[in-house]
């Protein structure tokens, strides 16, 4: 499988074989968020299921029908309910008449912190959220799905997003947009939580795997290396954010241009999300204090307690 990145090179809207029972239609939704598109995958080959339907666009439904091409769909499930992945499950599923799984809503999985912040006003930002997606079926974390061949596990792995699932399949994952090769994740708060993007990252360590198959992008086709790889990414990404507060306080725009020089100025709002989850996280294991109170506009400083623990 060394080669799958390499010869990854799907068309919008027709059938990519991945392998004798795997399947890829990419969505028509490239983008600096999105990458070539929304990777839509089929699974097996008499009987099907279908994982992250993608974006609400009667062209991409129309290539997954005739990617199924009449045979029977017997789980469509959803990743997460971020607008370019979960909004065409459901005229999928009345087009060819198959339950949707999903962690749940677009609020579930949420933290107790992030649910604060959203109740205090704070918005998402990034993707988009898909409001009024609802599930036929909830998944949880170690739930596994009866189908041909192999079983589906899900694996719940909240962080870009609270309801992120990752689903196993014998040894491949299909990882969302937790993890993928040619980008790192965004989180962006009050949807995405640092602090469990972290925790998640450490389940997969955990779970052994030939490939990891993303929801955006080619094939992971050294996953424990890519994995190690984010993670050491974000913990750079922490001593960069620490050295910029060790003059004094800042703000998230003035952290955000001194740790992040080589962003596009497109991509600035998205960078200022992630370093503010990253603060987020800091204030929850008490290395930084958020002035009046935590959110957007806060001024942050490192804690006393911190700061001693660096002398």
């Amino acid at each position: 499988m060394k080669d799958a990145a390499a010869s990854f090179a799907p068309r919008a809207g027709v059938s990519f074989r991945l392998a004798p029972d795997l399947a890829l239609v990419l969505a028509p939704n490239p983008s600096p968020m999105t990458y070539l598109g929304t990777n839509s995958y089929i699974l097996g080959k008499d009987k099907l299921a279908i994982i992250d339907p993608g974006p609400d666009n009667s062209d991409h439904l129309a290539a997954l029908l005739a990617a199924i091409a009449g045979r029977p769909v017997s789980h469509i499930l959803v990743t997460h309910t971020h607008l370019d992945h979960s909004p065409l499950a459901r005229p999928l599923s009345d087009a060819v008449g198959a339950p949707v799984y999903a962690f749940g809503n677009s609020r579930a999985g949420r933290s107790e912190i992030m649910s604060q912040l959203a109740a205090e006003g704070l918005t998402g930002g990034g993707e988009g959220i898909d409001p009024t997606f609802e599930p036929d079926a909830i998944l949880r974390n170690g739930d596994m799905i009866d189908f041909p061949q192999k079983p589906i596990t899900a694996l719940h792995t909240p962080g870009h997003i609270g309801n992120h699932l990752c689903f196993c399949w014998g040894d491949v994952i299909f990882t969302g947009d937790h993890i993928m090769g040619w980008s790192t994740s965004l989180v962006s708060p009050p949807d995405g939580d640092l602090t469990d993007f972290m925790r998640s990252c450490d389940r997969l360590q955990n779970m052994p795997a030939r490939i990891y198959y993303p929801g955006h992008g080619a094939p992971v086709t050294d996953p424990k290396a890519r994995l190690a790889w984010l993670i050491a990414h974000r913990r750079n990404r922490e001593a960069q954010i620490i050295k910029a507060l060790a003059d004094g306080s800042a703000t998230v725009s003035a952290l955000t241009k001194v740790v992040y020089t080589d962003v596009a100025q497109g991509l600035l709002p998205a960078a200022e999300r992630n370093v503010f989850a990253h603060l987020i996280d800091f204030a929850g294991r008490g290395i930084v204090v958020a002035r009046p109170a935590l959110g957007v506009a806060a001024e942050f400083t490192i804690s006393d307690a911190a700061a001693n623990d660096q002398t």
